[in-house]
């Protein structure tokens, strides 16, 4: 299933990347704005996420008693053009991250909700291709605080380094893809992205974060770039 999902999102985002490289050499009047102004703006982040977690050597057998939680995103996004065609994105945000487990699976904990309440900060490379991008690149997170509820009884989370308790500090992937389009004179993208979490965050069994959030930012630009090159005429 996991490789599954990985697969087409990869597929995913090359298709996307093909149909954007089309774009860009057939619409000239972009392409030359473009080569002249890299593009920077500030843009605030207010999702939806869908979450979920990935159990390692136990997932397979969890599969069918894993569900997904919803949860809430907001922060900011600054995207810093340094050529043309290459942006670095910065991002900060809070996020509601958790998972579900139901009865009778195999690791004996039933009807539980686990729930963490983080903030993220991913540095993204962003490629782009017309009003199309990709982008992948490191994230860490830092857990502020989270809840177990076991059988309808709510307990706080222990962060420490023995055994029952979670980890602070977390670590990932994100890659994603997008669509960029303007509204009167803002910057609206359409965002899908993939957090692949690499730190097992519990001290007593394999738990690593998963989430696909889909998303739409408006961007205001960013009059300064001290990063930006602009080609010369």
């Amino acid at each position: 299933m996991k490789n599954k999902l990985h697969a087409r999102l990869i597929l995913g985002m090359i298709f996307l990347s093909t149909i954007g490289f089309g774009q860009t050499k057939g619409d000239g009047s972009e392409k030359i704005k473009e080569d002249k102004v890299p593009e920077t703006y500030l843009s605030l982040v207010l999702n939806a996420v869908t979450t979920n977690f990935n159990y390692g050597k136990s997932n397979g057998a969890l599969a069918d008693n894993k569900k997904s939680v919803f949860g809430g995103q907001l922060g900011v996004s600054f995207q810093a053009g340094i050529t043309p065609k290459f942006s670095l994105v910065s991002e900060l945000y809070f996020l509601m991250k958790g998972g579900k487990l139901e009865t009778n699976n195999s690791i004996g904990v039933n009807n539980s909700t686990l729930r963490l309440y983080t903030l993220e900060f991913p540095v993204l490379a962003r490629f782009h291709f017309g009003k199309l991008y990709v982008n992948a690149g490191p994230s860490i997170a830092y857990n502020l605080f989270g809840t177990n509820k076991i059988e309808g009884t709510t307990t706080d989370l222990s962060f420490n380094n023995s055994t029952g308790e979670f980890k602070r500090w977390d670590a990932g992937v994100q890659m994603g893809a997008g669509y960029r389009f303007k509204i009167k004179k803002k910057l609206v993208a359409l965002d899908v992205r993939y957090s692949y979490g690499l730190t097992n965050i519990s001290n007593s069994q394999e738990i690593y974060n998963r989430y696909l959030n889909l998303s739409l930012t408006f961007s205001k630009p960013w009059k300064m770039n001290p990063l930006g090159r602009k080609r010369k005429s």
